[in-house]
């Protein structure tokens, strides 16, 4: 995978685009009026691995929470603002690190003008959200409907606005629901544009379906090299996007956080529980601090054959369990056993490693 190079544009302490590693991002559930429960849940996400969030303001009161909430965060915040430009000027004045602004309903350029200055004034970056559900009607009209052409354009417009009033700290994305055409949208936007593109699958559904279409969506725009934040947007709590957007830059092997538990299908040969103890893994050691691939295997034929080159793995047939390392049985153990063995050994490694 050659990573398409894209300038680079900072987001508080985060650097996106040039060679920083793809950013992952999500959105607060919580009303942003009620700053206790935001600050608890952006918090929550931090310690999870999220690196911006991003919160609705939806009015004055929502924007005029902002302070306090920046204040509190420990990760950089993103005031989401639609239709209104005087709720983004007051998102400046709270101190926020990001804005994003839908050209398909702040369209006057005069206030898009006002933004602009206001917003290079503080340092603050702008991504340009275009969405496939609020495309201008001159721009629909001119491609026949919703197209790829017609997400991009929409999105370009507003970034020459931000451009003729001297304004390139601009971060892009033009997201639909529909995968085909969010993937072509982003390939025709990259051809185009070397600022830093946020990508993801809006509104793509509860966590089943969106986690798949998500990671359809996002895995091939990332083995193409393009995207340097993520957010995966589900209809479920924020945690649950972030891990996604973890497993899925895992899965392309772009970014680890933690241990990766691998597990074989099963089948006739396994006498081993390879679903229950793969699970119980992934709970005990889901804040483990190395990076680490572990295999549970249903047989000795998938065992240290088939995962050799797994960090560790354990796998059991009917009368043992082993621990093996790279390929080679380091342990014999008991089902019973199994988990403070699997963690003596992982301690053994951590001690080698801080070492």
């Amino acid at each position: 995978m050659n990573r398409k190079k894209t300038r680079v544009v900072k987001v508080g302490n985060i650097a996106i685009g040039g060679d920083n590693p793809i950013r992952v991002q999500s959105m607060t559930k919580t009303p942003t009026v009620d700053i206790k429960s935001t600050v608890r849940q952006i918090k929550r996400l931090a310690k999870k691995g999220c690196e911006i969030i991003r919160l609705g303001v939806p009015d004055k009161e929502s924007a005029l929470a902002l302070g306090k909430i920046k204040k509190a965060s420990p990760i950089p915040i993103v005031a989401d603002i639609h239709f209104d430009y005087r709720l983004a000027l007051i998102a400046l004045e709270q101190g926020v690190d990001k804005l994003r602004l839908n050209p398909g309903n702040i369209k006057n350029p005069k206030y898009i003008s006002l933004i602009a200055k206001e917003a290079k004034a503080r340092g603050v970056p702008i991504r340009v959200g275009s969405n496939a559900g609020s495309l201008p009607k001159e721009i629909l009209e001119k491609y026949n409907g919703l197209t790829p052409e017609a997400l991009v354009e929409s999105a370009l417009h507003e970034v020459r606005l931000l451009e003729d009033n001297d304004f390139t700290d601009i971060v892009i994305s033009v997201k639909a629901s529909s995968v085909p055409l969010t993937v072509e949208a982003y390939r025709l936007l990259s051809q185009k544009v070397d600022y830093p593109l946020h990508i993801g699958i809006t509104e793509s559904g509860t966590v089943f379906p969106g986690t798949i279409r998500s990671s359809v969506g996002l895995g091939i725009l990332l083995y193409e090299g393009i995207g340097d934040t993520i957010r995966v947007s589900l209809a479920s709590s924020p945690d649950k996007e972030v891990e996604v957007a973890y497993e899925i830059l895992d899965s392309l092997e772009l970014r680890r956080k933690g241990i990766r538990v691998i597990a074989c299908p099963m089948c006739a040969r396994s006498h081993f529980p390879v679903q229950q103890v793969a699970k119980e893994i992934e709970r005990k050691f889901k804040n483990y601090p190395l990076n680490l691939v572990v295999a549970v295997m249903g047989c000795e034929v998938n065992g240290p054959g088939e995962a050799k080159w797994a960090d560790i793995g354990i796998t059991g047939s009917k009368d043992r369990v082993i621990i093996f390392r790279k390929g080679k049985i380091i342990k014999e153990t008991n089902f019973r056993n199994i988990i403070s063995e699997l963690e003596e050994e992982l301690d053994k490694i951590k001690e080698v490693n801080s070492n």
